[in-house]
């Protein structure tokens, strides 16, 4: 459900809420926002707990320390406030905070996921406040947790958050909320309604690009959108290769997700759309051609290599460098380390080999 922050005192007293837990980065602490949304707590009576003691790529410690605090302040409602690390730490307090803490909560069945949670994202392009999958590292390794209750039953989108963000996140979250609503639109995962939702987003990314780059209210209530909507879609099909593909990037040269993931795009695309003949997706080449055509026409575009350029040249325009290859072990790290399970979702098969071909492309791809 989409709120205002004066529907915030209200939602609290209906609940009978006593206790609330913040989950939030640091900069949530100088907005405007974070005092009125302290001051709606007050006004019901309620205490408020803030737990900032994680970082980004959030470990699994960190979830069991905001656990501890949950349980120590007694609380019955948490809030998450920032960008993906934040909404993924809130929502596995919320999955796990009943659990035994002295064993490994992954391993334990989530039995009881009342307690109620208000998302409140600070960027325009996870989509999280809008999904059932958080991401938390274990023991180094990525761990993915995916259940219906970790779907907030609250979203706060306001627009005065992307105002101070860098120019830079504000880039790389725009494409990762574009490379959402592409990935689900060609998942063979897809629905009628899910393509709906990624349709929606992507012409939303490209109606408010230039006011939101610009800064402009406008543009950044368009984007915050337009990032939920293709959360929607990516909540019902996950996501495919251009993510899988994406995420050792973001460690290995320094990229911000989104940015990594635009690149990964950008040689993915024009690859399916020129070897349909290894769909993989149940419904059948015809469907895949068909589908890369609709894309097409939601891009505004005659065909899908029309679709492809002007992807490329949306990128290009915002000055992004790509990813360059030192050593040839580079791409050796790469290629293995893709999620198979992610390569499910795609809808044209991907070798080792494929993969290391797109790789080789990613630093020429926009010349």
């Amino acid at each position: 459900m989409l709120i205002k922050i004066q529907d915030i005192e209200k939602i609290l007293r209906d609940r009978g809420t006593s206790s609330v837990l913040l989950v939030c980065g640091s900069s949530f602490r100088r907005q405007e926002l974070y005092q009125r949304l302290k001051e709606a707590v007050e006004k019901t009576g309620a205490k408020l707990t803030e737990f900032s003691e994680f970082a980004p790529n959030p470990k699994y410690e960190s979830v069991v320390e905001g656990i501890q605090r949950f349980l120590e302040h007694q609380c019955d409602f948490i809030v998450a406030a920032g960008g993906g690390s934040a909404m993924d730490v809130a929502k596995c307090i919320k999955l796990f905070q009943n659990m035994d803490l002295d064993q490994n909560c992954l391993e334990q069945e989530i039995t009881n996921t009342a307690i109620p949670l208000l998302a409140i994202p600070t960027t325009a392009g996870t989509g999280s406040e809008a999904t059932r999958f958080a991401v938390i590292y274990y023991k180094g390794n990525k761990q993915s947790v995916g259940h219906p209750g970790c779907i907030p039953e609250y979203v706060l989108l306001d627009a005065s958050l992307l105002e101070t963000l860098p120019d830079y996140q504000k880039k790389a979250t725009m494409l990762d909320a574009l490379c959402h609503a592409l990935e689900s639109y060609w998942s063979v995962n897809s629905t009628k309604e899910s393509r709906e939702y990624a349709a929606e987003a992507v012409r939303e990314v490209f109606r408010h690009r230039e006011a939101y780059l610009a800064n402009d209210r406008s543009g950044n209530e368009g984007m915050l959108l337009a990032a939920n909507t293709a959360g929607c879609a990516i909540n019902i099909t996950q996501t495919t290769a251009g993510h899988a593909m994406c995420y050792k990037l973001t460690t290995l040269y320094g990229l911000a997700h989104g940015h990594a993931a635009a690149f990964c795009v950008a040689v993915l695309w024009p690859y399916m759309t020129a070897h349909t003949e290894d769909c993989i997706d149940p419904r059948g080449e015809t469907y895949l051609k068909e589908m890369f055509q609709e894309l097409a026409e939601v891009m505004g575009c005659a065909d899908e290599k029309a679709a492809v350029r002007k992807y490329q040249e949306f990128l290009k325009e915002l000055d992004l460098p790509a990813p360059v290859f030192k050593e040839e072990q580079e791409l050796e790290i790469l290629k293995r380390s893709v999620n198979p399970e992610r390569l499910k979702n795609n809808p044209v098969r991907l070798t080792e080999e494929t993969l290391e071909g797109l790789y080789r492309q990613i630093p020429g791809v926009l010349d």
